[in-house]
């Protein structure tokens, strides 16, 4: 995938441009689609009084769902498409480290959560049932105690809740424009003076 041409002007227009234009796409067979999943993540943070960096890492984490280039997930897949890299990756350059490991590590958050807490699995919907099949189901020991290592691990376990919780039919949530200064904020505060 090419990048965008973005500076710390431009990202947070782009970002809503996204919302605005593929929002309304289904999301996976869920009963939302995949702007108001995203916003309801960040509605609940929000209403649950958790730090900015929470809320805008619920925001965006599957903003890789429209950036990659292999294109959003469907049932029908038989392969990974790495929507969790795609996004972190347009980010990068614009957001700190806590929120793009939130977006990064979202998938293996749950791979994680499903081997450490078993119990997390009756969480799952049907099709994150079965992207944990394509992602490589739970994780292994090993794998577990390498993921702990992350300097961001309660973040992006934050995160990984909020991701399931935003899939309700009957949610009343606040628009994009509503996160967009918290957006801009974060952005400006990482990006230091340039311009």
């Amino acid at each position: 995938m090419t990048k965008p041409d973005l500076n710390q002007h431009s990202i947070v227009a782009f970002l809503s441009d996204i919302f605005t234009r593929r929002g309304g796409e289904e999301y996976l067979g869920e009963p939302v689609t995949m702007a108001e999943h995203m916003l309801q993540g960040a509605t609940i943070a929000e209403q649950n009084g958790q730090e900015e960096t929470i809320i805008v890492g619920a925001l965006l984490h599957d903003i890789g769902h429209f950036t990659s280039e292999f294109g959003t997930f469907n049932m029908e897949d038989t392969e990974d498409r790495f929507h969790e890299d795609a996004g972190a990756d347009v980010l990068a350059d614009f957001f700190p480290p806590v929120i793009t490991d939130c977006v990064r590590f979202h998938v293996a958050a749950k791979r994680y959560l499903c081997a450490a807490k078993p119990e997390y699995f009756n969480r799952l919907s049907p099709a994150s049932v079965k992207s944990l099949e394509l992602q490589g189901g739970p994780m292994s020991n090993a794998e577990r105690v390498e993921f702990e290592k992350n300097p961001h691990l309660q973040e992006i376990i934050q995160v990984r809740y909020l991701d399931e919780a935003g899939k309700r039919a009957d949610m009343d949530i606040s628009s994009f424009s509503h996160f967009a200064p918290m957006v801009q904020r974060i952005v400006d505060e990482h990006c230091g003076g340039e311009t």
